[in-house]
């Protein structure tokens, strides 16, 4: 069977990182993760790749937050290409994506973002919808283009918002949404990759 080569990028835990993985593993997803890459030195996502046997790097972003220097985004189209990557998951990667790697991967970089797209996008989300006073939020995958949490939606999970409920609790349901979500779409584009490649 063709297996649809991922990467996978993280900044941060890679609890997403970790249940596309898992999918993995188990033989739910007809995928190979042929490679983790973090901006962060010690990100917990590159010890996670490790635990599953994935090549890891770490690539320097440079001296801006919310992006990558345009040789860093260069060298990161140089990595994923070099392991064969098809199509590219991010996975709480904390920069905003430009043209090297858009042009690179067209229409095939996903992302999760927590919360039901086009509402919150940014920084904690959960916390966004708590504080508007939302009676339900969730989780979206989309692909990604050049403005942050934006691009074409490919599904989203609903996640009912408790009176009680805190931004940790609520967040915590939500990841288990992702947790689910995220795998189940990947499943399906392998399924595409499969089909068209027979």
């Amino acid at each position: 069977m063709k297996r649809l080569p991922i990467g996978i990028l993280g900044s941060g835990k890679g609890s997403n990182a970790r249940a596309i993985l898992e999918g993995i593993r188990s033989g739910k997803l007809a995928a190979d993760a042929r490679l983790v890459v973090s901006d962060v030195l010690d990100a917990p996502i590159l010890d996670i790749a490790r635990e599953f046997g994935v090549p890891n790097a770490f690539l320097p972003p440079g001296r801006f937050r919310t992006r990558l220097e345009p040789e860093a985004e260069d060298q990161l189209v140089k990595m994923l290409r070099g392991a064969g990557v098809e199509l590219v998951a991010l996975a709480g990667f904390m920069r905003v994506l430009h043209e090297p790697m858009l042009n690179a991967f067209p229409r095939r970089v996903i992302n999760i973002h927590p919360s039901l797209l086009p509402k919150f996008p940014g920084l904690e989300a959960w916390k966004q919808a708590l504080a508007a006073g939302e009676k339900v939020t969730g989780c979206t995958v989309h692909y990604v283009d050049e403005k942050i949490d934006h691009g074409r939606i490919v599904a989203q999970r609903e996640a009912t918002i408790l009176p009680n409920d805190t931004p940790e609790s609520l967040h915590s349901r939500i990841q288990i949404l992702e947790h689910e979500l995220y795998p189940a779409v990947i499943a399906e584009l392998c399924e595409r990759y499969r089909e068209a490649n027979l």
